[in-house]
């Protein structure tokens, strides 16, 4: 082939390694053939395998990152690490009315405990919600509620 210009069409563009100089030898990953021998008889050859260069090594930089397990908080003082102060400490309960309170109190009026009887949720802490204070800067770090 040829252009009108009468210079040759070149069959096809160069490879990377000529274009770059770099000249490579990777081991085939299948068996090479001689030329002219047929593979599979079917009168194909595979074609090259043209291999990219290594990857330049570059250093890799390890983080260890700890993760903390989230905090639940019940009705009994739980050991951790304050938010706010930064000391392990066992946090100090403190007890307050609220919905499951309420709830008791207004449960005991309908059943006519109405003369004084009714008020005795509010004296009794396993119906309060709890309040988890750090015992050092006395922050609050976490509640419960009843319900």
């Amino acid at each position: 082939m040829s252009t009108p210009s009468g210079a040759p069409i070149p069959s096809a563009p160069p490879s990377y390694e000529e274009t770059t100089g770099i000249h490579v030898s990777y081991p085939h990953p299948y068996p090479v053939s001689e030329p002219g021998q047929k593979l599979d008889g079917k009168g194909m050859n595979p074609p090259p395998y043209v291999g990219q260069p290594a990857p330049a090594v570059n250093p890799v930089t390890v983080q260890t990152v700890y993760v903390q397990q989230p905090v639940v908080f019940h009705d009994r003082p739980v050991q951790m690490r304050c938010p706010s102060c930064n000391q392990m400490i066992v946090t100090r309960l403190s007890y307050d009315s609220g919905a499951l309170t309420w709830l008791s109190c207004g449960g005991l009026c309908l059943l006519g405990c109405i003369a004084g009887c009714c008020l005795i949720p509010f004296c009794i802490d396993a119906l309060k919600d709890v309040d988890h204070t750090c015992p050092n800067c006395s922050a609050l770090v976490g509640s419960y509620k009843r319900l």
